[in-house]
């Protein structure tokens, strides 16, 4: 297995860098079904219409109450939300029967009974051959979520402590209630990457290389940290003695307390950094290109006391990333990876992500506050990056630049040479026209989109984060010749 990943790598995980590219930024969830199905393939479809040959993604684990797709419940699983329950009834050992396809959660349950009394010998085979080559993350999580949803889904660091990973698997008992909430995950995750394989497959198959993103933290209440504690800084109940954020940025006044463990990097580093080794495997079979979300914690990491209501309190605390790339490299050779590098940036950050060859990040958004040093202004880039108009953090292009000033307007489109196109148009064009190897818009630009586009509001609880959807009606009929348009004529087709 490992063999012919790594020789899949270096043979055609490469290719996404070796020339310019256009690409558009849009989860799944935010697809008109939010799903894995017709209208994934639709979307695919549009994108070879319009030239594009990136489609970026935001994580695709199975999320909290909360849908972000940054605290997920395991690093390795697919989101079983994603699943096309279309799809799933017109699997032929489905049958004809009658199937609530509103009703996810009971639509899995019976796609379980079905397969296991109606599935073909080869689809049998097929799955027991998912389970053995998952088995490295896959009976951990399942049996992690049996047991919580037997605890009515609350924090696994709120359980009775003999529920706790390693106490629970040494007793080794697992009743029938267990064994079959157990099998019925199996199968969802069998379900997930099996519809996930056909979709990337399609979207490859028509030269559109899939961009994930691969959250540089892991979530609290996870099966990750329930099973392997060792690795995270908890202590014997599962608490978080520290926790992971950032300082006072662009973002927030008083940073962000993201909730999750920091990493124990000098047990990580003294068992070979196998668990990253198997957490990149798992998004190597996801993805063409990975994105790695706040790169900056693989140099240094912001440690904050557990009891922090606020990130001010924090220090910089160093973290082995070069011995990391390297054990990376020796096990996958030449990674696909792109450095989230934004915020708070040292020259040691930039120097990991140099030393490395990996493309960095620019926001246009960005672009026009400070002097003519600024990163984010087009003539300071280097060829070896990902520029974007805007990520899923900001606010839309239009509604950005409808809340600036009179005077910054006019500032900005007298850089851009007051361009006949109005926002949002000029800035994607700018972007298109940029050295950087590789241009990504939010559908919601392309869309022409405000403020009620936003996909998250970072270091906010907000009800409306992770939600936004678009609908084909949205879609003008000459907008994949007009994106066309600015990929051949910058030279990204």
């Amino acid at each position: 297995m490992r063999a012919i990943l790594v020789e899949g790598m270096r043979g055609v995980k490469a290719r996404p860098f070796q020339r310019r590219h256009g690409g558009v930024l849009l989860h799944v969830t935010s697809l008109p079904g939010s799903n894995l199905g017709i209208d994934a393939y639709r979307f695919v479809d549009f994108l070879v219409e319009a030239g594009i040959t990136v489609w970026q993604i935001l994580p695709l684990g199975p999320t909290h109450e909360d849908l972000s797709p940054y605290q997920c419940l395991s690093v390795h699983a697919g989101n079983p939300k994603l699943i096309s329950l279309r799809c799933l009834v017109e699997e032929p050992w489905f049958g004809i029967c009658d199937i609530d396809l509103n009703d996810c959660g009971a639509a899995l349950w019976q796609g379980y009974r079905r397969f296991t009394l109606y599935a073909s010998q080869a689809m049998q085979a097929e799955f027991a051959a998912f389970c053995r080559e998952q088995a490295f993350w896959l009976e951990d999580y399942v049996l992690f979520q049996a047991l919580r949803e037997t605890q009515d889904n609350a924090p696994w660091f709120e359980w009775p402590q003999k529920l706790h990973g390693h106490a629970f698997k040494e007793l080794g008992v697992v009743g029938k209630e267990l064994e079959t909430l157990m099998d019925r995950n199996r199968f969802e995750q069998f379900i997930f990457f099996r519809q996930w394989s056909r979709l990337k497959n399609y979207a490859n198959g028509h030269g559109v290389f899939i961009f994930g993103d691969m959250p540089i933290f892991v979530a609290h209440d996870s099966a990750d940290v329930w099973a392997q504690p060792e690795y995270f800084t908890v202590d014997k109940g599962g608490q978080l003695t520290v926790m992971a954020g950032v300082p006072p940025d662009y973002f927030s006044a008083t940073g962000q307390c993201w909730g999750n463990p920091l990493y124990q990097w000098d047990r990580l580093e003294d068992d070979g950094f196998g668990w990253w080794l198997e957490r990149v495997r798992t998004q190597l079979r996801l993805c063409d290109i990975i994105r790695i979300d706040h790169f900056r914690g693989l140099e240094s990491y912001w440690e904050i006391p557990a009891s922090s209501k606020t990130a001010v309190k924090g220090r910089w605390v160093k973290a082995p990333g070069e011995a990391l790339f390297r054990a990376l490299e020796d096990s996958y050779g030449s990674l696909p990876l792109v450095a989230e590098d934004l915020g708070i940036i040292t020259p040691a950050v930039d120097a990991l992500r140099d030393q490395f060859h990996l493309p960095g990040m620019k926001v246009l958004q960005f672009a026009f506050e400070g002097g003519s040093d600024n990163p984010y202004l087009p003539e300071n880039y280097l060829e070896n990056c990902v520029v974007y108009t805007g990520t899923h953090d900001n606010d839309t292009t239009l509604g950005w630049f409808n809340k600036l000033s009179e005077d910054k307007r006019h500032y900005i489109y007298e850089y851009l040479g007051f361009p006949s196109e109005p926002m949002p148009w000029a800035l994607i064009e700018c972007a298109f026209q940029s050295i950087a190897k590789h241009a990504v818009v939010p559908m919601q630009d392309l869309l022409e989109l405000g403020s009620e586009g936003r996909m998250n509001l970072p270091g906010m609880i907000d009800n409306n984060n992770w939600r936004w959807h678009f609908n084909w009606p949205q879609v003008k009929p000459d907008l994949a010749a007009r994106i066309r348009y600015l990929v051949r004529h910058y030279d990204r087709l």
